[in-house]
This record gives structure tokens, C-alpha cells and sequence, in this order.
């Protein structure tokens, strides 16, 4: 019950970090690599503001989600747009952005375990026998309004589904009035600020470190990879699948190895099959 109950919570853990990589490039074919970068951003741009601006939790959270948006907005309009199309520049060039952002966090004075976020409760539940914290749970809760609320915005509004027109057929809904641009720059902020959003659920369980950043770039490009990057339905199912390999690896070998099994899966992926799970884009160019 132990591995079930903590696997589920794993697995919306990575739902959250992945997630945000995932929309930009399903709907942009961006890959923004500076996504570890701005979750270790958010974390600290929200402890700066409760510590040294004396702002309560749900405001500092509130603006340092607008911080992240805007950090994609920024990327995307002076760098990415400029380059838009040369996949290999968009990689050196989102990864560049991450590390210097990451960097200067540390050149700054920002390193060593002393900055956390506050949990939302503390205390714990039983499970089944098994304690779960509050912190915890609500990683899953958010993971499941995350979910539900991008899926109704890609279905039922305007926007989303011009994103998702974009995602489909570029040409297609250009064709079509829809901006490519303006939908791109809306993706690096809606996936920037996803970012943001589980670096706010997952920092209270631990501290903010600049080695999150990278760490957490790596678990979202196996979820992705995985799942067949750009597919929605396959970043969830991957990070199921990882979530519990992770959480069997740590119980039975050691936390160390964590890693080693994340590492392991990208490269399995690639060898055996290099779309993914779902990765139907992909899937047709080896098949052509």
C-alpha cells in the first residue's frame, strides 16, 4: 500500500513538472529547455517576496506565477521567435537562457538548503494504514484541477482552441486567421507559469536549490520522451509508469538510483522506440 499510495502522489509529481514542457511543445513545437530554470525562478522569486517584501503566502505564489509567465513571454518574443523553426538553435538557446538564469540565482547568494516555502497544512492522514502529509495530498488535488482545467480550456474556449489548431496543423490554421505567434507566445506563458505553479506544491517538501533546476528539466524531458513528446495523453500515462519505477527504485535500491532509472527510461525510449508512447508526429517520420 506503501508503494501504491506514494506512487500515485510521484506520479502527479511529475505530472506537474512535465506538463508545462509538454503544452509548449505540443502546441508550438518549441522546446523550451529553460523549463527547469523557471521553476527554480518561481521558488525563489516567491521566497523573496514573503521574506524580504512581507508578503503572505497566496499573493507572493499569485505574483511570482505572473514573474514565470512573463520570463516565457520574454523568451519566446526577443529569443525564440528570432529562431523559430532551427530546432537545434531553440535547444542551445532555451538551455543557455536556463543555466545563466540558474546561475545567477547561485552568483547571487541563493545556495545551500535555508530557503523553503511553507506548507499549505501541517499534519498528516492515514491511507490505508499509511501517513500521507497534507502537502502531499494536495500535489495530487492540484495535479487533478491542473489537468481538468487545461483540457476544459483547450475544449470550450476560443484560445485553447486556436492552440490546439496550432498543434494539429500549423499551416492549416494560419491559413485560418489564427496568429502563430500570439499562440506561441501564450503557450511559453501558459507553460512557463505551469512550471511556476509546481515549483509552488513541490518546494514545500523540501528546499529551494539551484540543482532543482536541472534535476527537474531531466525528469520532464523523460516524462515527455516517454509519453512521445508533445502528446497530452502520454506525458500523464509516462509519468504513471515512471512515477512508480522511481518509487520501487528508491524502496528496494536507494535514492540515488532514482536518477539512474529516469536516465535509463530516455534511453530505453530512444533505442526500442523513439516516438513513445504516443508520439504520433514522430511515429509517422519513422515510418516515412
Amino acid at each position: 500500500m506503501e508503494i501504491l499510495i506514494y506512487g500515485i502522489v510521484n506520479s502527479f509529481k511529475l505530472i506537474l513538472i512535465a506538463f508545462g514542457f509538454t503544452l509548449v511543445y505540443g502546441t508550438s513545437r518549441l522546446p523550451n529547455f529553460a523549463h527547469g530554470a523557471i521553476f527554480v525562478f518561481t521558488g525563489f522569486v516567491a521566497w523573496i517576496m514573503m521574506h524580504k517584501l512581507n508578503l503572505p503566502f497566496l499573493p507572493a505564489a499569485l505574483l511570482s506565477l505572473a514573474c514565470a509567465a512573463l520570463v516565457g513571454v520574454v523568451i519566446y518574443q526577443f529569443i525564440l521567435k528570432r529562431i523559430r523553426g532551427m530546432n537545434m538553435n531553440e535547444i542551445i538557446a532555451t538551455y543557455a537562457i536556463g543555466v545563466a538564469l540558474i546561475e545567477t540565482f547561485r552568483w547571487l547568494g541563493f545556495k545551500g538548503t535555508t530557503f523553503t516555502l511553507p506548507v499549505v497544512k501541517e499534519g498528516v492522514v492515514f491511507i490505508a494504514d499509511v501517513p500521507v502529509d497534507y502537502q502531499r495530498l494536495m500535489v495530487v488535488a492540484v495535479g487533478l484541477v491542473m489537468l481538468a482545467a487545461v483540457w476544459a480550456f483547450t475544449k470550450f474556449t476560443r484560445t485553447g482552441r486556436a492552440l490546439r489548431g496550432i498543434a494539429q496543423d500549423e499551416r492549416a490554421a494560419m491559413m485560418l486567421g489564427i496568429d502563430s505567434d500570439m499562440t506561441a507566445t501564450l503557450a511559453m506563458a501558459l507553460g512557463s507559469a505551469l512550471s511556476g505553479l509546481a515549483a509552488l506544491m513541490l518546494f514545500p517538501l523540501g528546499s529551494i536549490v539551484v540543482e532543482a533546476g536541472y534535476n527537474t528539466l531531466i525528469f520532464a524531458l523523460a516524462v515527455c520522451m516517454v509519453g512521445g513528446i508533445g502528446s497530452w495523453s502520454g506525458t500523464v500515462l509516462a509519468a504513471f509508469v515512471l512515477g512508480f519505477l522511481q518509487v520501487v527504485t528508491v524502496t528496494y535500491l536507494a535514492t540515488h538510483f532514482q536518477m539512474v532509472v529516469t536516465l535509463a527510461a530516455i534511453i530505453a525510449t530512444l533505442i526500442l522506440k523513439p516516438s513513445g508512447f504516443f508520439g504520433k508526429h514522430k511515429e509517422l517520420e519513422e515510418r516515412v
